[in-house]
């Protein structure tokens, strides 16, 4: 009898479980951005909503909540109905730098998050303001060990990817600059085109449009290879500093205990939205890299930055609190 009974609760979840991935979407999806409008995060997040919207039938809007380095975003969608209504683009700045540079994270990066699918990755690119003298990454470095922290870079905010890059080149170059953190990549850019900061290791999409109009200076790009949309413009490693690379991903998670019909649903949906020929060309040429991912690979590139990234934090001493 009692055997029986579990068969019929484990038939009625499989048919319960069944009927809510036909019927979901029933109404709209809101993706949380981490980040303000017209930076890296809010760009790719605008591209996939629009897709999303397609191919599931409901509108999927893009609610911005920016502020320290993304985990306000994130932790809103951590304490959200795991119902597949609520969505946050993340980064793999939140998911595995800010466990490590916090010392109180409001979240579980690991437990309080379903892993849907990663959307896209991208190199940063260090940019300088053309007023300033600096030509190259050599430069740089002789003028911030001939000043030590006079030299500022703006950040995304902090623990971001655009934030422990400077870290990173710190660490690796021996010299001491400024951090000025932002709640978001375009603010930050925006004093770095008024000349209110030296420099920043922006996301490309973001700064790419300043670049080709000549009112930012490209020295070098973060990643192990060049751009295809900077093809003139070295790696830092190339540049002068052996070894040094760093690049970010964003990818969607959901509320932990998200039902996997739904994230099986979302998952087919990102994956479609990513091959639309629109989405494709919209981010490809604006120097961000397709990677959509199963839900599990997106729970190993999360658990290997956590890796990778703790040590560089660690490395580096930033901490914030």
């Amino acid at each position: 009898m009692k055997l029986l009974k579990l068969l019929a609760i484990a038939t009625f979840t499989a048919l319960a479980l069944g009927a809510q991935a036909q019927t979901y979407p029933s109404k709209p999806i809101r993706l949380i951005c981490p980040f303000p409008p017209g930076g890296a995060v809010d760009i790719a997040s605008r591209a996939l909503a629009h897709e999303l919207t397609q191919s599931l039938g409901q509108p999927v809007t893009v609610d911005n909540r920016p502020g320290a380095g993304g985990n306000i975003g994130a932790e809103i969608t951590a304490k959200s109905a795991p119902d597949g209504y609520t969505l946050l683009m993340t980064t793999s700045g939140i998911m595995a730098i800010n466990p490590a540079l916090y010392s109180k994270v409001p979240f579980d990066a690991l437990k309080d998050f379903t892993p849907v699918s990663l959307v896209v990755s991208l190199n940063n690119v260090l940019v300088v303001n053309p007023g300033l003298p600096y030509k190259s990454v050599k430069d740089v470095i002789a003028a911030a060990k001939a000043n030590p922290g006079k030299l500022t870079y703006a950040s995304s905010g902090n623990g971001t990817s655009i934030h422990l890059s400077g870290e990173l080149f710190k660490s690796m170059t021996g010299v001491d600059m400024l951090h000025i953190p932002y709640k978001g990549s375009a603010p930050a850019v925006t004093d770095l085109l008024a000349g209110q900061v030296n420099m920043m290791f922006d996301n490309i999409p973001s700064s790419l449009p300043h670049i080709r109009a000549g009112k930012l200076r490209a020295l070098a790009v973060t990643g192990a290879k060049r751009s295809p949309l900077l093809p003139d413009v070295p790696t830092i490693a190339e540049a002068g500093v052996p070894g040094y690379e760093s690049y970010v991903w964003f990818g969607v998670v959901a509320p932990a205990g998200t039902p996997g019909s739904i994230v099986q649903r979302l998952n087919a949906a990102i994956a479609k939205a990513a091959a639309a020929p629109a989405f494709h060309s919209r981010l490809v040429e604006q120097g961000y890299d397709i990677v959509t991912s199963t839900p599990e690979q997106m729970t190993d590139s999360t658990r290997n930055e956590m890796v990778k990234w703790g040590k560089i934090v660690k490395a580096s001493g930033a901490k914030v609190d």
